[in-house]
Order: C-alpha cells, then sequence, then structure tokens
C-alpha cells in the first residue's frame, strides 16, 4: 500500500515540476501578476486606501507610492491586527503570526500569516521542495517510510485570545494536510512540546525506532537530537539507526561549517543535502541542482520582490530594482511584498543571484550582521567559507561561532575577535588561528588589504569556549531551540560581550 501511495506522488511530483519550468521561463510576467493580485486585493483595507492603491498600474507606480519598509514601520499596524483589527495590512482578519527568529533580540517580531500566506506560500514551499527531491531522487520514498518532524511551539495571545502566535514550523505543523500526517514522526504532541530540552529527549525516544528516511531543520539543533540518539542506542552513526536515511533540509544558516559533521553522522556518500529558504516571513527558494549551491526563486508563491544593491543598502531612502534588473554576482539586499500584508519589506538577508536565467541565488548573510568597522566588508558568506577551510585542513569541526570588531584604541590597533565551539578541537588552536586568518584573506579581498603587513588589521584573536555556552547563553535569554541562533557576525561588540560576561559568570559559579 505505502509503495503505491509513494509512485502516486512521484507522478504528482513529476507534473508539478512544470510550475518551475513556467515561472522560469515568464519570470517578468509571473512577478507583475503577483504584484497585480496583491494589490487588488487590498485596494479597500487601510493601508491600501493610504498608500494609492487603486492608482498603481505599474511597478514603478508601486515603488513609488510605498517607502522601504522595516519591522518598526510595520509594528503599530501588526499591533492593532493582532488585537482583531481586520482589513489593515491584509485583507480581512488574521489569527496568526509567526515569530521571526533571525538574531537573539530581547524585542519578538510577529509576522501576520493569512491564510493566503499560509496555504499559497508556506505550505505551497513544502510541496516545491518535496517536488524538487522526488525530481532529484528517483528513488525518493518519503511516503513510503517516515519523515522527522522538528517543529515550535504556539501559545495565545493574552490581549487578545483568539489570536496564535509562535513560530512558523508550529503554524505549519498545526495545518498540516491530513494526507501527509501518516508519513511524519514523532506525534504532533511531542513536535510542539514548548519545552526544547524535553522535546528532543522525547524525540529522540520515540524516533529511535521509526524507518525515518528524512529530517529537516536547523543543523545545530539536528545535531543535538543526533547526539542524543546515539546515545541511547549505542550505535555508532545515525545510518545504523535509520539505514533507509535519504534526505536532510536544511536552511536558516549555512551549511557550509556542518557539512563534515553530517558526513559522520550520516556516512556513506547516498544522503542528498538539499537547501531551502524559507523564514517566519515567507518561503523564497528551493535548491533544484545538487551540482551547485544555490537555490532557484519562488517567482509564484504570493511574493512579489525587489532589490536593493549593496552601495545603497544603508542609504535612508534607497533605490531598488525589481527582479528583472538584477544583475548575476552582484549583492542585493532583499525586499518582500506577501500575501500576508508585508508591503515592501525588507527581510534583512542578503543575496547574491548566481544566474538570472533561471533566477537563481545563495544568501551571502544579512544585512546587520557583518563586520565593517575598518572597510573589510566581512559577510557571514566570507567566514562560514574560511571556517570550513581551516577545517578541512586541520580536522577541527566548530559547533558555532560569533565575531566582532576590536576597535582601535591608542596605539592599538584593530581586529576581529572570534569566539568559537569546537566539536572536535584542533591540535593546535594558535595555529588554527593563523590559518582561518589566511583563509579569510583570501576569500576576502578588502579584508586582505586592511590586514597588508598588519598596517591596519592585525590578525585576528581566537577564543575556545567550553562545549555548550552558546546553547547556555541563548537559554538564559529565553531563546534556546527551535530557530534560534548565535548571531555570527556583528558591526558592534554587543553580542560578545554578552556572551563572554555569561561565559565569566558560569565559570565563577563553578
Amino acid at each position: 500500500m505505502k509503495k503505491w501511495v509513494n509512485r502516486a506522488f512521484h507522478h504528482y511530483y513529476a507534473h508539478r515540476y512544470a510550475r518551475f519550468e513556467h515561472f522560469a521561463q515568464h519570470p517578468k510576467r509571473v512577478q507583475l501578476n503577483v504584484l497585480t493580485s496583491l494589490v487588488e486585493a487590498c485596494k479597500h483595507t487601510e493601508w491600501g486606501r493610504s498608500h494609492n492603491f487603486k492608482n498603481i498600474k505599474t511597478a514603478a507606480d508601486f515603488a513609488a507610492n510605498i517607502p522601504v519598509q522595516d519591522y518598526e514601520s510595520l509594528k503599530p499596524y501588526i499591533e492593532r491586527m493582532m488585537h482583531g483589527e481586520k482589513d489593515i495590512l491584509w485583507s480581512g482578519r488574521i489569527n496568526r503570526y509567526s515569530k521571526s527568529s533571525g538574531t537573539t533580540s530581547d524585542r519578538s517580531k510577529y509576522i501576520p500569516v493569512s491564510d493566503q500566506n499560509l496555504k499559497k506560500n508556506h505550505i505551497r514551499g513544502t510541496w516545491d521542495t518535496m517536488t524538487s527531491l522526488y525530481h532529484l531522487r528517483p528513488d525518493a520514498k518519503q511516503f513510503e517510510c517516515k519523515s522527522l518532524l522538528m517543529g515550535g511551539s504556539l501559545e495565545p495571545y493574552a490581549p487578545h485570545p483568539d489570536t496564535v502566535r509562535g513560530d512558523i514550523s508550529a503554524i505549519m505543523l498545526e495545518n498540516m494536510p491530513w494526507v501527509a500526517r501518516p508519513f511524519f514522526s514523532p506525534d504532533f504532541e511531542t513536535a510542539m512540546m514548548p519545552d526544547f530540552e524535553e522535546k528532543i529527549e522525547r524525540m529522540a525516544q520515540i524516533t529511535a525506532k521509526e524507518n525515518i528516511v528524512m529530517a529537516g531543520g536547523v543543523p545545530t539543533w539536528t545535531l543535538v537530537l543526533f547526539r542524543r540518539i546515539l546515545e541511547i542506542t549505542g550505535a555508532a552513526h545515525i545510518k545504523e539507526v535509520w539505514p533507509n536515511f535519504q534526505a536532510y533540509i536544511h536552511g536558516g544558516v549555512s551549511f557550509t561549517p556542518y557539512r563534515e559533521q553530517f558526513k559522520k553522522y550520516l556516512p556513506g556518500g547516498d544522503v542528498t543535502y538539499l537547501e531551502v529558504y524559507n523564514a517566519s516571513e515567507g518561503f523564497f527558494a528551493v535548491q533544484t541542482d545538487l551540482a551547485t549551491e544555490d537555490m532557484l526563486l519562488l517567482l509564484d508563491n504570493g511574493v512579489y520582490y525587489e532589490f536593493i544593491p549593496r552601495c545603497e543598502m544603508h542609504q535612508e531612502n534607497p533605490q531598488t530594482v525589481p527582479l528583472w534588473e538584477v544583475e548575476a554576482g552582484e549583492d542585493y539586499a532583499m525586499l518582500i511584498s506577501t500575501n500576508g500584508g508585508l508591503w515592501r519589506y525588507n527581510i534583512g538577508d542578503t543575496v547574491t543571484f548566481t544566474s538570472v536565467n533561471p533566477y537563481k541565488i545563495k544568501i551571502t548573510g544579512r544585512t546587520k550582521q557583518f563586520v565593517n568597522v575598518f572597510g573589510e566588508e566581512v559577510m557571514v558568506d566570507n567566514t562560514d567559507e574560511a571556517v570550513a577551510r581551516t577545517c578541512e585542513a586541520t580536522g577541527a569541526q566548530v559547533l558555532d561561532y560569533t565575531v566582532a570588531p576590536i576597535f582601535i584604541e591608542g596605539k592599538n590597533k584593530g581586529g576581529h575577535e572570534w569566539l568559537i565551539e569546537f566539536a572536535v578541537e584542533p591540535p593546535d588552536t594558535k595555529k588554527f588561528a593563523r590559518l582561518l586568518d589566511k583563509n579569510l584573506q583570501d576569500i576576502n579581498s578588502d579584508y586582505a588589504a586592511k590586514r597588508y603587513r598588519n598596517m591596519a588589521l592585525k590578525s585576528l584573536t581566537l577564543r575556545d569556549l567550553p562545549r555548550n555556552t552558546f546553547d547556555k547563553w541563548l537559554k538564559s535569554k529565553g531563546k534556546y531551540g527551535g530557530q534560534n541562533k548565535v548571531p555570527r557576525l556583528s558591526n558592534s561588540r554587543k553580542y560578545l560581550e554578552e556572551i563572554l560576561e555569561f561565559y565569566d559568570g558560569e565559570r565563577v559559579s563553578l
């Protein structure tokens, strides 16, 4: 029976793949149709009336009528919507809000998830992921075995109990189509437990006995689960527990620093690693070619895209370009207008187009996660690649890291300070730091220029933190588990100093 169901899904996904080919061939037409539908749907809303939606006919009209937005500018509207007001940013009343967790900020961001946004963006994006996987793997059997669920949790919004808020993964689980539910593990009650440590334990106990074929989630927390499963079972690696395991779906952070660790947990070379670009704000892209590390931008999922060129990113009123005017090889900040009521919203990610026919992207960092105090313009993709090269050369494995500037004081030169947690320690930490600095210079010419003969920047300094320091710090801020993660780069020392202060406090208490 299960084999028959899986064959049926193979045929369904093969038919569905034609959508990718259609919007790849007609990107401008498809995107303009999305824009028209968004504007038409919201002419009568408070936002639509105040921004002259009735007279918007072109992409240029749209850009001229609406300034670039961020969360703070939309927050007053969203708060009213969470209290039950309707027809504000989107048509009707919205009762679901996803919690954005891009940083460890103490202030949470709540993103509206309308019925249209849930079904035609987030859930459709999940089906798009399976469409790509089944296209890439003719032997895929997600609907013959079981896939791992690692969801977040939901809670009512106290001022207006009809409103619920929480992780987008939990919202999607709660609304998962009935046809898919028998093919997932653990049970939904376990998957949506609010206590993350208890959830990991129960997940490990349950799934260690299942025939798991696929998993997805943030790499850091997936590795935590894998370690616990091996402790329970005594197995040497996860393939001994799940011999039919085929695919790991990852997103949220770069997979580069984690790739070698996953290969040790999942040996054999027959596991497919598929990257997706999904966030609280929407589902935007999926990898469609395993030979390249980029993703196809999904153009018909209820999102209209615009882009801010790198030279405009920090301007008060930046110039933007529509999709059909971007250039391959250039860095852009991404703006989205969605069927959830976000309008020209700066999501905070920077992307590079690897191709414009079709439109494929790589995430290069966060608009607020970079180090550029001295003109070095170091982005997350630079540091991730430098870490990966250094680990490969030394045999080390990095669990997580954060980087901040060392500011110039008196005669002391500036530089970068790294805090790193190792899964496998390098033989010589000082040599690791020197090689890491060299690799970063090889990858980023601006950093190399500032490092030339130590004239502007001194060599990076590295501090090796004990295992679980980052986890404990996140937990102390109420940010443990789910999609929460340590900020990799910062142009200030705020996060790094907080972590060091927390670590010193931990040492004193011991």
